[in-house]
């Protein structure tokens, strides 16, 4: 997979977050997990520690990962890379 740039890696979470405000239970999820206001989401939509925050909820279930990447016709490991980029490798690792 070829490197992430900053700028890819907001805009492909700037597309999850449209994903995940066009599906209602996942949105209300995101929004209660979050603890972010509808009116906050365009204010905040280039902040790369709330797009972290997207992509860390987006990343919570392997089946939402599979259907956003299919539907934004990206491979499944993109927003992975997106979160890695933008937290600039902040990201816990279990292993």
């Amino acid at each position: 997979m070829a490197e992430m740039r900053q700028e890819s890696a907001q805009v492909l979470a700037i597309r999850a977050l449209g994903w995940i405000a066009a599906r209602d239970e996942v949105f209300q999820a995101f929004l209660g997990a979050t603890g972010a206001g509808v009116s906050e989401l365009r204010a905040r939509a280039q902040d790369p520690e709330f797009l972290c925050a997207v992509l860390d909820f987006l990343l919570m279930q392997d089946e939402w990962v599979i259907e956003f990447a299919q539907e934004a016709g990206v491979p499944p490991g993109a927003p992975l890379q997106a979160r890695a980029v933008l937290g600039g490798g902040d990201m816990a690792h279990w292993t």
